[in-house]
């Protein structure tokens, strides 16, 4: 009898678990996703595109000063040669001369290298040089000295423009990497909640900015921008990144800034948070990565992104590095 109740409870308290299991709610396979979370991962991925894209702007930057040092090293080096040419043809001239009424094969002998560190071997151990005038040979070694310290200058500067390339490849690289991976996290999103997310932030653009002088033609170009699209290294003038849209605005009141927000950094005097006018650049993130322009109630019209845009948001959307005053 015993064993007969124990069996019976058994049984009975694996229909109660099976009936349990069968009434649970079954759990899919993949939840859907956060949408703060995506949000959060968007605008990582976003930022670091983004800061990659401004090192590419400063390399460019950098590229330019670089190519024109090595042109202008170019062209030094091209005056060098000639002038060197000039006094070793005349070094020349003067050992012909002092060999006037020898052999022929005597002369042959003392035809000068090309190298004018060969060349000068040479006239050190000529019997006709002590019969040379040593300012010449002074001038042709000053020469030679100017030419070798511009050549090694000149292949230098070569070497850090190829560099600066390699640089340049390597950050559009990861610009590519990091835009692909947020379209794809993105196209997880149903089209609703993808709408709702990259509309965070985004504020109304204002009728009436009280900005004046040159920063009003500024401020009116930027804001006549909102709604165009995102694209990395783009100044116009369907698409902009954050300083191709800052760097075009000033354009317009005859300004010239450099395509690159830590470059505009240094484009003018700093101003404090508190005493920001409609027009002033506003900078953002350690290192500074984006620079949008202040357009008055805490406000800036800036390059966002590639999923919102140009648009409108608060001043303190981002974290906050300083401001500068271009003109």
């Amino acid at each position: 009898m015993q064993k007969s109740r124990k069996r019976l409870i058994t049984m009975l308290s694996g229909c109660a678990m099976i009936a349990a299991v069968g009434f649970m709610p079954s759990t899919p396979a993949q939840a859907e996703p956060n949408i703060d979370d995506v949000q959060k991962r968007v605008d990582r991925l976003y930022h670091e595109a983004e800061q990659a894209q401004e090192r590419y702007n400063d390399a460019k930057l950098e590229l330019r000063d670089l190519q024109g040092d090595l042109d202008s090293l170019e062209a030094d080096q091209d005056r060098q040669d000639a002038a060197f040419e000039d006094v070793r043809d005349q070094v020349q001239d003067s050992i012909v001369r002092q060999y006037e009424g020898e052999s022929l094969s005597n002369v042959g002998q003392v035809v000068v290298s090309d190298d004018p560190q060969t060349f000068l071997a040479q006239l050190s151990t000529m019997s006709a040089f002590n019969d040379l005038q040593s300012q010449l040979f002074d001038k042709y070694a000053t020469e030679a000295e100017a030419l070798g310290i511009r050549q090694d200058a000149t292949e230098k500067r070569a070497a850090d423009v190829a560099e600066t390339e390699k640089q340049l490849a390597k950050e559009k690289a990861i610009v590519d990497d990091k835009l692909a991976e947020a379209k794809t996290v993105l196209g997880d999103l149903k089209e609703k909640e993808r709408e709702e997310m990259l509309s965070r932030g985004v504020v109304r653009v204002p009728s009436d900015v009280p900005a004046s002088g040159r920063a009003a033609a500024a401020v009116q170009y930027a804001l006549a921008q909102v709604g165009d699209s995102y694209v990395y290294g783009a100044a116009g003038p369907n698409a902009f990144d954050c300083s191709g849209l800052t760097m075009m605005a000033w354009a317009q009141a005859g300004v010239g800034l450099p395509h690159s927000s830590s470059a505009q950094f240094g484009s003018g005097p700093h101003i404090a948070m508190g005493d920001l006018q409609p027009g002033d650049l506003v900078f953002y993130y350690s290192p500074i990565s984006h620079v949008g322009m202040y357009i008055g109630n805490g406000m800036i019209v800036h390059a966002a992104n590639p999923g919102t845009g140009v648009v409108v948001s608060s001043v303190s959307s981002m974290p906050y590095s300083g401001a500068v005053r271009p003109g």
